[in-house]
């Protein structure tokens, strides 16, 4: 049997589990997906663990992101980015990636959305906002991240120019929101507005029939900023289809087989 697994602190709450169960079921594989929940400082010895366990594969979450760099041998992308969601073991020492880059990318082209060529708005400079930069950076033309902190923003912007430097990326305060959003092609939400109250970090005139609107925000699954862009007649998606898209690409990379999209997804709206 192959085992994969997701640690995290807490863990109780991930959609990861049904979803890559809902893929082994779907595929016929002889695969399970656990749950574990080491201490905040225990990381090291957890991965140790499963490395000497046999476990095939890990997904990581908060809080060891950016801790589990330090424990594996990350790809370019994950070093950019500065933290590894995705472990795979059958190297030594084990090889990290960031999937959430490629469920960025993948969420876009599932609904027809091109990036080459476009004008990107981010809004948001946290960890999520950094690899929605960094991926939209290597496929646009241009990228803007808006953040509440403008410092925190111009850091993001550089790192995005330092680790590409072809790639045009401006930074500002949300206050900037009014010159970029109405003659951008890309919208992301980045931040965690939204989430616990129906709120958006967009204004609704902004919005407008041209853009394509990314909120990563799953829960709920209808923002407020999903429901004004729908109604400007934006093309909307919502978050659960990122972390889709991170999983899908998990699967992919411990398995060497194309996932089993529909069958994932079902299971992940079904709980949602």
């Amino acid at each position: 049997m192959h085992v994969y697994g997701l640690i995290g602190n807490p863990v109780g709450h991930s959609l990861s589990p049904p979803m890559h169960e809902a893929a082994y079921r779907e595929l016929d594989m002889d695969a399970r997906y656990v749950t574990f929940e080491p201490a905040p400082d225990d990381v090291a010895r957890a991965l140790a663990g499963a490395a000497a366990l046999g476990i095939d594969g890990l997904n990581v979450t908060i809080p060891f992101k950016q801790d589990v760099l330090e424990h594996v041998d990350p790809d370019d992308l994950a070093a950019r980015i500065g933290a590894v969601n995705t472990v795979d073991f059958s190297t030594s020492p084990p090889r990290g990636y960031n999937t959430d880059a490629a469920g960025v990318r993948r969420a876009f082209e599932h609904h027809g959305v091109p990036l080459a060529g476009a004008e990107a708005v981010v809004v948001g400079a946290g960890g999520a906002g950094r690899a929605v930069a960094i991926t939209l950076a290597e496929a646009c033309e241009a990228v803007h991240v808006a953040n509440r902190t403008v410092e925190r923003a111009a850091e993001l912007a550089a790192d995005v120019r330092a680790g590409d430097p072809d790639a045009t990326v401006t930074a500002g305060g949300l206050d900037t929101l009014g010159d970029r959003v109405p003659a951008a092609d890309l919208l992301v939400n980045a931040t965690s507005v939204g989430m616990e109250e129906d709120a958006t970090p967009v204004p609704a005139a902004l919005l407008h029939a041209d853009l394509a609107v990314l909120d990563a925000v799953y829960s709920p699954i209808e923002t407020r900023l999903l429901r004004t862009a729908a109604e400007a007649g934006a093309t909307t998606i919502d978050g659960a289809w990122m972390l889709l898209f991170q999983g899908v690409a998990a699967f992919e990379r411990w398995t060497g087989r194309d996932a089993p999209v529909g069958a994932m997804n079902d299971a992940l709206r079904s709980r949602l």
